[in-house]
């Protein structure tokens, strides 16, 4: 028994010509190559990231450099988009329904369009899979820009400490000024004093400086406890103050240095994402055009 085909029938348009009964567009065919393109996309990225790890190693000495690490890397971005969406638009090109008396321009163009819709799925599903990804890594970029305003306050507070003992590095500060070979009357007064000190200097160092009344205070307080004479003691006070700035000093300094190599690579790895989408539209667009062209000339059996 033979089988045929019903096509709805052919609309008149302006002009008398008659406009074809089906749809330029082959949705099936896209959504397959889309999903094909995705597919493969995800087994390259699991490859990658084996090989990746292999090459590497925590040894010194051992595994590859980082520069060849970075090389490869950037290389693997860019062919993974290159052949995975050049298979997806192949199997849109030879999976799409034949356009009957259309000029070969224009089915030229309709190829590469298909080519194109698959690129556009398969990113869109792809950047689906991977977005929560992407926006961790972008929020903690963001975080770590918007911590510079605070990060000298930050160290200066965390050297400063108070002598309760919520920072070691501020307590290391803070007993820098009580080191006495005399052992104190009363040990509560003491404990008291030192923490009235540690919040004298938490919070002069948070602000910049320490005013003369403040200083003038905690110089007494010093030679009182430590058995050392005024200006000794007016001169520990200095000693430590400049100690907890410069500490201040190069931990903001790491941390705006860690600060701008993320945001370098940041930018590196945007703009590397870009000729990857770029090339992985290409693929597709010409691929689905030598795909289509091959499902054209096929012989009708």
């Amino acid at each position: 028994m033979s089988e045929s085909t019903i096509l709805a029938p052919a609309r008149a348009v302006a002009g008398g010509q008659v406009e074809a009964p089906q749809s330029a567009v082959s949705w099936a065919a896209i959504i397959a190559g889309a999903a094909a393109s995705t597919v493969i996309s995800l087994l390259l990225i699991v490859v990658g990231t084996g090989i990746g790890l292999v090459s590497i190693s925590p040894w010194s000495n051992s595994g590859a450099s980082a520069t060849t690490v970075g090389i490869l890397a950037i290389v693997w971005s860019l062919a993974i988009p290159l052949f995975a969406f050049a298979v997806g638009g192949y199997l849109a090109g030879r999976l799409r329904t034949q356009w009957v008396g259309v000029h070969t321009d224009e089915v030229f163009f309709r190829d590469t369009a298909h080519g194109l819709l698959v690129w556009a799925v398969g990113t869109l599903v792809s950047a689906c899979l991977v977005g929560s990804i992407l926006s961790g890594a972008a929020s903690g970029v963001a975080q770590a820009g918007a911590a510079l305003t605070n990060v000298a306050a930050s160290a200066a507070g965390s050297a400063a400490g108070a002598a309760t003992g919520n920072s070691d590095v501020g307590a290391y500060f803070n007993d820098m000024l009580f080191r006495s070979q005399q052992a104190p009357a009363d040990g509560a007064a003491t404990q008291s004093s030192r923490a009235e000190v540690g919040r004298i200097l938490e919070r002069s160092l948070a602000n910049g400086e320490l005013s003369d009344e403040d200083k003038a205070y905690v110089a007494q307080v010093v030679a009182r406890q430590t058995g050392l004479s005024q200006a000794d003691a007016a001169k520990r006070v200095d000693d430590v103050i400049a100690k907890a700035k410069d500490t201040a000093q190069k931990a903001g300094d790491k941390a705006k240095a860690a600060a701008d190599v993320a945001r370098k690579a940041a930018v590196y790895a945007a703009l590397w994402a870009f000729v990857a989408l770029l090339v992985g539209g290409l693929s597709a667009s010409y691929m689905a055009t030598v795909g289509g062209r091959i499902r054209d000339d096929l012989p009708a059996v």
